[in-house]
C-alpha cells in the first residue's frame, strides 16, 4: 500500500500543494511538529544545565517527539485503512509532508524578484535561506536560491517520498519530525550544540540514502533537461560532495552544479559572521536570475524522474 500511495501523493501535492487558507485556518503539520519542538526546548534546554545534561535532555525530547508522531501517524493510518476507499485519505494525509510545489514557487519568486531589483531579490531569498541577504549581490542571491533548491530537492521531496514508500504514513511523518528538529535545534552554536546533538545525528542518518539517491535522480534528469550534462552531474557529485561539512547536503548541490555548469557554495555570511564554505563544480559563479530558471527546469525534470520511478515501484508491488 505504501508504494501505491506514494506516486498519487506526489502527483496531488505537485498539482495542488498545501492551501494557504488551510495554513491560516489550522496551520501545517510541520508547524505543529515545530510547536512541540519549541515547547520542549524552552523547558529542557535551560542555562543551568551542564553540557552533558543538555545532551541527555535533547535525546529525551527527540525520543518523546518521535514517539508522539509515530503513535498519531500509526493511529491515523489504521483508521483510514479501516474504511472503504481509505487509501484516498492516506494520500491526503501524506501530501502535506512533501514540498514540491512550494519549493518551486519560492525559488521562482527569487528569480522574478531579481527582475525588479536587487533589493527585491534579497527580500525574496531571505524567505528561504538563513544567510545575511544584505551581504549578497545578484550572483550571491542566485547561488543561494539554487543551493537551497538543490538541497531541498533531497530533504523536502526525495527523502519524504523515500520514507513514505518504505514505511508508509508513519515513515514520512517521522522523517519530517526528524528533519524539522534538525532545522530548529541541530545547530553548532552555544545554545544547541549539546541539546540538538541527537537531532543532527539522526537527521544525517535519515538522509544518508535519500541524498545519494537525489544525486542519481538529478543525473538521470539531465537526459531530459536541455543543456544539462549527466556525466558532469555525477562526476561532480562523486568528487565534490565530500567537501561539505554535512555528509549529505553536498550530494544534491554538487550534482546541480555539475549538471548546469555552475560553481556553487563558497563563503557565506550568517549574522554578520563570514563562514568559509567549500565550492562545488568548476563552472561560472557569477550567476543571474535566468540561471535560477535553468535550475528550476532541472528541478522539474528531477521531479518527473522521481514520479516515474515511483509509478514503476507501485506497479511492481501491485503485480506482486
Amino acid at each position: 500500500m505504501h508504494a501505491l500511495v506514494a506516486p498519487i501523493a506526489l502527483l496531488l501535492e505537485r498539482w495542488l500543494g498545501y492551501s494557504p487558507r488551510l495554513v491560516a485556518a489550522v496551520g501545517h503539520p510541520v508547524m505543529w511538529i515545530g510547536w512541540v519542538i519549541d515547547f520542549l526546548e524552552t523547558r529542557l534546554n535551560t542555562a543551568e544545565r551542564t553540557g552533558e545534561q543538555r545532551r541527555l535532555a535533547g535525546v529525551v525530547a527527540l525520543a518523546g517527539l518521535l514517539l508522539l508522531v509515530m503513535v498519531l501517524a500509526i493511529a491515523a493510518q489504521q483508521a483510514v485503512r479501516a474504511i472503504p476507499g481509505g487509501w484516498v485519505f492516506e494520500v491526503l494525509l501524506a501530501t502535506p509532508f512533501l514540498a514540491q510545489k512550494e519549493l518551486g514557487r519560492a525559488v521562482k519568486a527569487v528569480a522574478m524578484a531579481l527582475r525588479t531589483s536587487l533589493d527585491a531579490g534579497r527580500e525574496a531569498v531571505s524567505q528561504i535561506v538563513g544567510r545575511d541577504p544584505q551581504a549578497l549581490d545578484e550572483a550571491g542571491v542566485s547561488r543561494a536560491a539554487i543551493e537551497t533548491l538543490a538541497e531541498s530537492t533531497s530533504d523536502g521531496v526525495v527523502a519524504p517520498w523515500f520514507w513514505l514508500v518504505l514505511l508508509g504514513l508513519p515513515g514520512i511523518a517521522l522523517y519530517k519530525a526528524i528533519n524539522t528538529a534538525d532545522s530548529m535545534i541541530g545547530h553548532q552554536n552555544e545554545r544547541y550544540q549539546d541539546y540538538g546533538w541527537a537531532a543532527a545525528k539522526l537527521d544525517d542518518l535519515a538522509n544518508w540514502l535519500p541524498a545519494r539517491l537525489t544525486a542519481v535522480l538529478i543525473t538521470v534528469a539531465c537526459f531530459i533537461t536541455p543543456h544539462a550534462s549527466p556525466s558532469k552531474a555525477w562526476v561532480t557529485a562523486r568528487r565534490d560532495a565530500r567537501k561539505h561539512a554535512s555528509p549529505n547536503s553536498g550530494w544534491p548541490e554538487a550534482a546541480f552544479a555539475g549538471a548546469l555548469g555552475f560553481r556553487l557554495g563558497g563563503p557565506r555570511s550568517y549574522d554578520g559572521e563570514v563562514v568559509d564554505m567549500p565550492s562545488f563544480g568548476e563552472g561560472k559563479s557569477e550567476l543571474v536570475g535566468s540561471d535560477i530558471l535553468r535550475a528550476l527546469v532541472l528541478y522539474r525534470g528531477t521531479l518527473n524522474v522521481l514520479l516515474g520511478v515511483s509509478v514503476v515501484i507501485g506497479v511492481l508491488v501491485w503485480l506482486a
